[in-house]
């Protein structure tokens, strides 16, 4: 049942990307002749007055079609409403649509998140200390820090009941490599100032050797009307662009640490599966970060992704002329080709890292 729920998820998460392209044509009076969730040969097929629609065999993704380039399509080549005849802004809002819609379909479900599954939040303010690493060269334990301590904010930043403080502070730690961060820390009664200096990790970002934990039991609470859903969802939407845009980021600074992080297919639906096993409800943010990151990896300026596409757009609005076709054609092929061999070799590593495989 989670397997199927996952997947059900991502196929949902793919229509409304591609919907979102869909309906941005048609909203502009833009010719539509195709409308595919996956791709490869046509399981499912339906015919509509201008558009087909169709269910196909690989579901890595799907597709909008348009008659422009179509040798069977009765549309006169200078129709103003053929995609390649409007102006470059139109055509950019076409593109650029899908990531638009995968995001605010996000934000939407983190709305209803906090509606189903309230405000969550820790029994005690602050940020537990667990554990500290004893090594010489420990930054935490030189600095004075003890396990059982409680981080009650840094650098003047107040850590309450928040869940989410956790990552803040983790955040924070990562971005202050060689810099001093100013701490408050609650030790029985007493309440110390303690300075951190972090110290560059493997990867380069900072680390000080300390393990964090909610301080107390997580719980929640129902949101306090509207307004408050609508805030809370909005943090965590912010919360969850920005760390993801980070990370993609770091396949770019850092590639040989976060390429063995990345999931396929396979891995996603497993995690997924796993994340909602005990709690159906977890599908919620599981989705919106899926989506969020769909967006994200879709506007990447990559051939066959719609950012390569916006980078086609501004080249042609630069030169006053669009590039030759043959050579659009080649690039975004090549790309869609190494996509397609990338998603295959992320399935076949994640296939064999299934639980069942390692027994």
């Amino acid at each position: 049942m989670p397997v199927l729920l996952i997947i059900a998820a991502l196929a949902v998460l793919i229509v409304v990307h591609e919907m979102g392209h869909f309906f941005a044509a048609r909203l502009q009076g833009i010719h539509v002749n195709r409308f595919s969730i996956g791709f490869g040969p046509a399981l499912w097929k339906y015919q509509g007055p201008e558009t087909e629609y169709a269910l196909r065999a690989i579901p890595l993704g799907g597709f909008v079609g348009f008659p422009d380039d179509d040798p069977e399509s009765e549309i006169p080549p200078t129709d103003p409403d053929l995609l390649r005849n409007r102006p470059v802004l139109d055509r950019a809002i076409v593109i650029s649509a899908g990531v638009i819609a995968n995001l605010v379909f996000a934000y939407f479900v983190l709305v209803g998140q906090v509606g189903l599954l309230g405000v969550p939040v820790t029994t005690e303010p602050g940020i537990l200390v667990p554990e500290v690493v004893t090594a010489s060269s420990s930054v935490a334990a030189d600095a004075g820090i003890q396990k059982g301590d409680v981080i009650l904010s840094a650098n003047g930043q107040e850590f309450g009941r928040s869940p989410r403080d956790i990552s803040e502070l983790q955040q924070i730690i990562r971005s202050s490599v060689e810099q001093p961060i100013e701490l408050t820390v609650k030790r029985g009664e007493q309440t110390l100032p303690i300075t951190l200096v972090p110290e560059a990790g493997e990867n380069g970002v900072g680390k000080v050797g300390i393990g964090l934990s909610p301080n107390g039991e997580v719980t929640s609470r129902a949101a306090r009307g509207l307004g408050e859903m609508i805030t809370m969802a909005t943090q965590e939407f912010q919360y969850m662009v920005t760390t993801t845009a980070k990370g993609y980021l770091q396949l770019f600074t850092n590639f040989a640490e976060v390429a063995n992080q990345v999931s396929g297919p396979i891995g996603i639906v497993e995690q997924g599966a796993k994340l909602t096993q005990n709690n159906v409800l977890s599908i919620l943010p599981f989705t919106a970060i899926i989506s969020i990151n769909l967006a994200i990896l879709n506007i990447l300026p990559l051939p066959a992704l719609d950012g390569g596409q916006l980078v086609f757009l501004l080249i042609e609005a630069l030169r006053g002329k669009p590039l030759p076709q043959r050579l659009q054609e080649g690039v975004m092929q090549t790309g869609l080709l190494l996509l397609l061999g990338l998603g295959i070799v992320l399935i076949v590593r994640d296939t064999v890292q299934l639980d069942v495989f390692q027994r």
